[in-house]
């Protein structure tokens, strides 16, 4: 059973970058097929996706977050991480890895990002 765990700092300070990583269990980070996503909801707001990752050849961008997202992978680790930079108060989110075949099948469950001074 594959379970995604996301792990980073819960603070954040404006302009600095937010770094997550999450770390899956249970399976392959390089099964084929499978987009590795990173997805966030601001607080009184729906599901934002940001990105996700296939292989190391071939990364997506929500192209509103595209300027300031980077999206990477650890395949010795089995991890893959997200890079949000200049950030602003508005980025206060929690965030969730997540894996996506045919729709998203398996969450991690969440981490609480703020970002203020």
């Amino acid at each position: 059973q594959v379970q995604l765990q996301e792990s980073g700092p819960g603070l954040v300070k404006p302009s600095q970058t937010l770094s997550l990583t999450c770390t899956v269990s249970g399976g392959s980070i390089t099964t084929n097929y499978y987009y590795w996503s990173w997805i966030r909801q601001p607080p009184g707001k729906g599901l934002e996706w940001m990105g996700a990752i296939l292989d190391s050849d071939n990364t997506y961008y929500n192209p509103s977050l595209k300027s300031r997202t980077s999206i990477s992978r650890d395949t010795s680790k089995n991890q893959f991480t997200l890079q949000l930079s200049s950030v602003t108060p508005e980025d206060t989110a929690v965030y969730y890895c997540a894996r996506r075949f045919n729709g998203y099948d398996v969450w991690g469950q969440g981490t609480q990002v703020t970002v203020s001074s």
